[in-house]
């Protein structure tokens, strides 16, 4: 099959539109939490799930009897109650059915249909029994270029209810959560283990109301010390209640039939009753909940044709985090041990507890949300296919996720990708993140954190990088070798936050140290001193590349060409023309011995010699360093004309219409029908005996970085094709479209996608000379996008009318650029 016609030309150039997700797309789940603080998932019915608050991984995590619920009575008609949830999908498949905690059995919505649009997450829920329509819209503040007010614990929720009906209909909306603080995982009933007695307090300040929760003992050095809390802004009738805390499942019917008979509640009441005897001969101690449970309401009356909003705040507070890498079995036996020493999560330098992260919000609630409104805005109003923007703010996700955190002074820490419980590829990893762009692109201070850690804690007196960060935890270093692609990637690095960002200080810095790991780096893997890279390479493939190839070359090349550039800046002529000189010989030498007609190779003269190589091959991440370079403003680095014959070589052998075609003994993340792209293939044969390790599989990563490679060369259809392939794979059902996988969840690389808009927009900004400029891939007619550097983000709108004049218009939505030129 024509790789083209996979899609139509139409489907794939068709602008606008939404993707939304039904009720039973229970793999869809969209995170709620700032960054570097945890999350909560929303998932596709409107369910709070995937609890992951608590410094750690945790899929599947749940907190019982936390839910939001609706009473409604239409005049002259009896009232209607329900959890404003989405009816609950198969499979059922559970060995002790529902547990009480999850109240299954309390009705739901008919219907729910969620939309999520970073950061904002909307779901709407139908039900023909209710006399009023519901949309959730949830968030949490996320404003690029100001990481502070990015990574707040929290989460705020709305209820837009409408009455469409002829009369007036009173309605109430009550937010109920669980007292979890000091979880310990869940017993053998799956009822939540907690490490000390919780205690909920009802608070009313500034205009919020709401439960603040702590723990009695626990002390503010305790690993597991926090609070958490769960409030309203709404002003008109509110009430509360503490859940009985009884035997059985008193507690929750006492809630429901108090809350269903009027849409207020009544304060806790206890009860005189005998009690059972079967619970004087067994220990039934299970049926005696320890979590406490608080629930908060507010009632409004709401006119025909009107609509009214409920607004609660979740908000948690848990300091402490492991001082180090949690990730294997001796590190976890390790921390239960108590062998871990605490360090401050950078969001309890902002916050002093869960009740002050509510004050918080609530004072600066306006600021926050129209800000974070104008960012999804913005991007969301970008003129390309829905797919395409999806890719890029799906993606956006990671850095939300437990992938990332922020410790207490600043710097910014991030895994390769999280397991369920624990996190995957501890460290920093750099030949990982030369991929992911979005950070770097939305928030360069955290990046640049990065970049600090790299140059100036982790690296050696003789300039070696190691590719995993661990001094920066107080950890030793591993006997490792160092990452070629990674070593000469952050390099490169240095020189896309500096243009970006205009910071000519970083780039004092950092200067010695950068230096001593390039002259490391080249003594290391150019061993025949001709300029060409063919030393033992270790790569991101986790094996090591023998040889010339372009995969590390390319990155090499960008780097020299970078620190040419940033010596001349800061007048260092005889190192600008040293390496100068080197690029000019080393880019040349690399195109001439590499390039076959086709595409590059790797130059070995036995393919077999080493294992894991691909020699022949046709490598997919071959030309990574050209799309680093581009990225960072660098340009070029191999000619034009070839880095288009390769890529079109790329998705000619390596882009498969159907996954059966591609037998696959690894790692496998497109299978049956699906499409991808896979790492390499042999189209003239030569496969070695045992090629690289992943050689079969298809990383989301490196199919964002080659499709906006291709954008650059004008090959939109093939790069939209790559895309849509992806997102079809990540569609809610399959997979979860909020985190691409590869070594586990909400994996780093993809953060590449974040690349398309520049791409796509063919803008260019040099933050140290001052200029920006927009040259629209597509839709030049009418094209309106995003834009972000280190100054300050907006929208770019160009209109191209019959007569060939052009109108372009610069909007600022946050910072400042008025000393900068627009091309």
């Amino acid at each position: 099959m024509d790789k083209k016609s996979l899609y139509s030309k139409d489907d794939l150039l068709k602008t606008g539109g939404e993707i939304s997700y039904k009720g039973d797309a229970s793999v869809a789940k969209f995170l709620l939490g700032g960054l570097g603080t945890g999350n909560i998932a929303v998932g596709p019915r409107g369910e709070l799930r995937d609890w992951e608050i608590f410094n750690w991984p945790g899929k599947g995590q749940f907190v019982p009897f936390s839910f939001f619920a609706l009473w409604a009575k239409e005049e002259g008609k009896e009232p209607v109650s329900k959890i404003l949830e989405g009816k609950i999908k198969p499979p059922f498949y559970k060995s002790h059915g529902f547990l009480n905690g999850e109240l299954a059995g309390i009705p739901r919505f008919e219907k729910s249909k969620m939309v999520g649009k970073q950061p904002f997450v909307y779901l709407d829920l139908e039900d023909c029994a209710i006399p009023v329509t519901v949309q959730m819209e949830a968030y949490t503040p996320f404003i690029p270029l100001n990481a502070d007010d990015s990574g707040i614990p929290t989460a705020i929720i709305k209820y837009k209810v409408t009455n469409p009906t002829n009369k007036p209909v009173d309605v109430s909306v009550v937010g109920t959560m669980a007292n979890v603080v000091g979880f310990d995982g869940y017993d053998v009933f799956n009822n939540v283990k907690l490490v000390d007695e919780v205690q909920n307090e009802y608070r009313e300040e500034n205009g919020v109301r709401g439960w603040y929760y702590t723990a009695k003992n626990l002390k503010e050095t305790d690993m597991k010390y926090g609070s958490m809390s769960i409030a309203t802004t709404n002003q008109n009738n509110i009430s509360k209640k503490k859940w009985l805390h009884g035997q059985w499942t008193d507690n929750a019917q006492d809630f429901w039939d108090d809350f269903s008979s009027d849409g207020k509640l009544n304060e806790e009441e206890e009860i005189e009753a005998k009690g059972c005897d079967l619970l004087d001969h067994y220990d039934f101690s299970f049926l005696n909940l320890k979590e406490r449970i608080s629930s908060i309401s507010s009632y409004e009356t709401i006119e025909p044709n009107e609509t009214k909003e409920f607004e609660f705040v979740i908000s948690w507070y848990f300091p402490n985090r492991p001082k180090g890498w949690i990730e294997y079995d001796t590190d976890l036996e390790r921390y239960h041990q108590g062998g871990y020493d605490t360090i401050k999560n950078y969001y309890a330098t902002k916050f002093k507890d869960a009740w002050n992260v509510i004050q918080y919000v609530n004072e600066k609630k306006d600021y926050l949300e129209s800000s974070s409104r104008a960012f999804e805005d913005a991007l969301f109003g970008t003129t390309l296919p829905i797919y395409v923007i999806d890719a890029v703010a799906s993606n956006i996700m990671s850095m939300k996720s437990h992938c990332c955190f922020r410790i207490e002074d600043g710097n910014f820490l991030g895994w390769e990708g999280i397991r369920d419980y624990v996190g995957c590829g501890q460290g920093n990893v750099n030949h990982v993140w030369n991929y992911a762009t979005a950070v770097a692109g939305l928030f360069p201070e955290l990046e640049i954190t990065m970049r600090n850690v790299e140059f100036n804690v982790e690296l050696d007196e003789d300039g070696c990088m190691p590719f995993r960060a661990r001094k920066c935890l107080g950890e030793s270093r591993w006997d490792m070798i160092p990452a070629c692609d990674g070593e000469f990637g952050s390099i490169l690095r240095i020189y896309r936050e500096w243009k970006y960002t205009g910071d000519n200080e970083f780039l004092n810095r950092i200067w010695d140290s950068m230096m001593k790991a390039l002259e490391y780096s080249i003594k290391e893997w150019d061993t025949d001193d001709d300029g060409m890279l063919d030393g033992k390479q270790h790569v991101t493939y986790d094996i090591e590349f023998y040889g010339p190839n372009t995969m590390t070359n390319t990155i090499y090349l960008g780097a020299i060409k970078g620190v040419a550039e940033m010596a001349e800046h800061l007048g260092k002529t005889d190192i600008a023309k040293k390496y100068k000189d080197l690029y000019e010989k080393a880019a040349s030498l690399v195109d001439e011995k590499l390039f076959n007609g086709e595409y590059y190779i790797q130059k070995l003269d036995d393919v077999d010699e080493y294992r894991y190589q691909y020699g022949e091959g046709c490598l997919t991440d071959q030309l990574l360093g050209q799309f680093m370079a581009q990225a960072a403003g660098l340009g070029y680095v191999l000619p034009k004309e070839h880095v288009k014959k390769t890529l079109e070589s790329i998705y000619k052998y390596n882009f498969r219409d159907c996954m059966e075609d591609v037998p696959n003994v690894q790692r496998t993340y497109a299978l049956n029908d699906e499409a991808g792209l896979v790492l390499c293939s042999w189209p003239n044969g030569g496969r070695p005996r045992f090629p690289f390790a992943y050689c079969d599989e298809v990383w989301t990563g490196v199919e964002y970085q080659v499709a906006c490679t291709m954008v650059e060369e004008g090959m939109i259809e093939e790069a939209f094709t790559i895309i849509k392939a992806i997102r079809d794979r990540y569609d809610g059902y399959k997979r979860c479209p909020w985190s691409e996988t590869e070594a586990g969840h909400h994996y780093i690389r993809p953060m590449s996608s974040f690349t398309l808009i520049s791409a796509l927009a063919g803008y260019k900004c040099d933050m140290i000379k001052k200029t920006m400029s927009f040259a629209p891939a597509i839709n030049q007619k009418d094209y309106t996008t995003f834009w972000i550097n280190g100054k300050a983000w907006g929208t770019f709108h160009q209109t191209i009318d019959e007569k060939g004049r052009v109108e372009k218009d610069i909007q600022v939505l946050y910072g400042n650029i008025d000393d900068v030129k627009i091309n």
